[in-house]
């Protein structure tokens, strides 16, 4: 996926808002994270921690815990991966993220 693929997406979900600077661009639903541009080629979705366990358990290849978030309820996922999945974890970070 590219970032203009997930601004697409995001912004498709109701309330989901485009936020941020070119190299820092987040989404958010009344200013709560969703997802956001990190390390180059990734995003970090903001998930629940089942959630979390069970995207990485599923799909190994798309999404990651670097240590630095394990304590958070986040999960890193690489834009190379299964796109299908990714935009499952925004879905399920929107989902959260509503009222």
């Amino acid at each position: 996926m590219t970032l203009d693929e997930i601004d697409e997406f995001a912004t498709s979900l109701a309330g989901c808002k485009r936020k941020g600077h070119p190299g820092r661009v987040a989404w958010y639903v009344d200013d709560r994270l969703v997802v956001r541009q990190d390390e180059p080629g990734t995003v970090l979705v903001r998930v629940g921690f089942e959630d979390r366990e069970r995207l990485l358990d599923e799909h190994p290849d798309t999404f990651g815990l670097p240590p630095r978030w394990e304590k958070h309820m986040k999960v890193q996922a690489d834009l190379d991966g299964d796109a299908d999945a990714i935009r499952t974890a925004i879905r399920l970070a929107w989902a959260m993220q509503k009222r």
